[in-house]
């Protein structure tokens, strides 16, 4: 069963948004510890939501009915012990999504729906992030991996058939948008970006666009020159972070660093310089805050943030909207037909294994008679393919439609067969468990 916690910009504020991504990596590590209840787990941790997508044993949380609820309670208090937050306000600020609304809520996140901007194009790089991270820590299950490659497919589909991608503008875009009324003159603007990240290399793109020339670049763990040196921009030397703030009108922070970076001393610093800017605006990109929030308070200081930003999301585009959750509920509607085409799987394979070891046991007696043909043995297991062909198509119909005990209790009643409808036990009428056979593995 999958199982999604999430916590977004739209259940959450984001000052506890910024506690849970200060603690995502011991987060990780707490849900991926879980092994007897979860077999699978990828965290995904962007700028506006923190989510875990876990792929839960039944039978380890309980009863089928009560195993939802078992594991959310599991995981609020895993999240609430890792990352220090009261497992009350997360309660309070989150949503536990269980079984087929996770495919869809994945992919509508991945295609920029979820988003605070409506179709930005940062999420579905995060998304393919978010899976690697989780395959290179071993923690991903095939059901997940098969989740977030159809989400991939499903972002991509998205952004080529709608226009959603050009409908809703990037985090970078708007926060400048917005700060528009304050520049003057872009060109005549210095601007302080920190971080050296990819976000910073779309913020740095973004105020070219605007015509900005003069950047400086700073980053907290010392990657300023390599990064300036690619972006033909200025690096910040050691010691110069107060003289950079007291000439920049404009400082965009986008790093990824875990404690803040400019704080109401480094602003003080910067106006106790000679020559200083009386005025200058602070755009807060990072998640967690790269900024105090008290700078503010500052005299000839104006901060925007991520939360102040989101308030001024343009409306969605309906027609691209409406066009994108079109696709994104067929591909979930897909995803669960397949899934649900896996649970006849023990009776297919049972039937085939059944009706192949009869098939085994005449030619062998046809052998033992003197009569041994390879041309009539290879017309003899062709047939037999051919004439399970149709009892699988109509398996895997009645399984979309939600009838797939009813497939496998006519294979035990007419063959004889024993499978579990749980699909807990497969076996034939001799005791033999069948197994798959190389074209029928789960992820088929």
């Amino acid at each position: 069963m999958l199982l999604c916690f999430t916590s977004s910009h739209r259940t959450a504020g984001f000052d506890l948004l910024d506690r849970l991504e200060r603690h995502a990596a011991a987060v990780t590590a707490a849900l991926s510890e879980n092994t007897e209840l979860f077999s699978g787990t990828v965290v995904l941790a962007t700028c506006n939501r923190f989510e875990a997508y876990l792929d839960v044993d039944v039978e380890a949380a309980g009863a089928e009915s009560d195993a939802g609820s078992a594991a959310a309670e599991t995981i609020i208090e895993a999240v609430s012990a890792a990352s220090g937050v009261d497992a009350r306000e997360l309660r309070a600020s989150s949503a536990v999504i269980v079984d087929e609304g996770v495919a869809e809520h994945l992919f509508a996140v991945s295609s920029g729906l979820e988003s605070v901007v409506v179709g930005e194009g940062e999420i579905a790089g995060q998304v393919r992030r978010a899976l690697d991270a989780a395959r290179a820590s071993g923690t991903v299950s095939s059901e997940l991996e098969r989740l977030f490659q159809v989400a991939s497919r499903t972002s991509r589909g998205v952004k080529n058939r709608t226009g959603i991608s050009s409908a809703g503008r990037s985090i970078v875009r708007l926060a400048l948008d917005l700060a528009e009324s304050r520049i003057a003159d872009w060109s005549a603007t210095r601007v302080l970006l920190v971080g050296t990240g990819a976000y910073a290399g779309a913020s740095l793109a973004a105020l070219r666009e605007r015509g900005v020339t003069d950047i400086h670049v700073y980053s907290p763990s010392g990657r300023a020159q390599k990064f300036a040196v690619a972006h033909a921009a200025g690096a910040v030397p050691a010691g110069g972070l107060a003289e950079t703030i007291a000439a920049s009108g404009l400082i965009v922070t986008c790093s990824v660093a875990p404690d803040v970076i400019l704080g109401v001393p480094e602003l003080e610093a910067a106006d106790a310089h000679p020559g200083a800017l009386t005025r200058r605006l602070v755009i807060d990109l990072g998640l967690p805050r790269n900024v105090d929030p008290a700078v503010a308070h500052l005299d000839g200081v104006e901060l925007l943030d991520l939360e102040t930003i989101s308030k001024h999301a343009p409306l969605e585009e309906l027609n691209a909207t409406d066009e994108a959750r079109a696709i994104v509920g067929d591909a979930a509607a897909e995803f669960a037909a397949r899934a649900a085409e896996q649970s006849v799987t023990p009776a297919l394979v049972a039937l085939r294994t059944h009706v192949f070891e009869v098939l085994d046991a005449e030619i062998a007696r046809a052998r033992s008679r003197g009569d041994s043909s390879e041309q009539t043995e290879a017309a003899l297991r062709h047939l037999a393919g051919v004439l399970l062909h149709t009892p699988s198509v109509r398996a895997r119909a009645l399984a979309r439609d939600g009838e797939a005990d009813t497939f496998t209790e006519a294979a035990n009643t007419l063959f004889g067969l024993d499978v579990d409808l749980t699909g807990d036990q497969t076996r034939s009428q001799g005791g033999l468990t069948a197994l798959p056979s190389p074209g029928e593995s789960a992820a088929s």
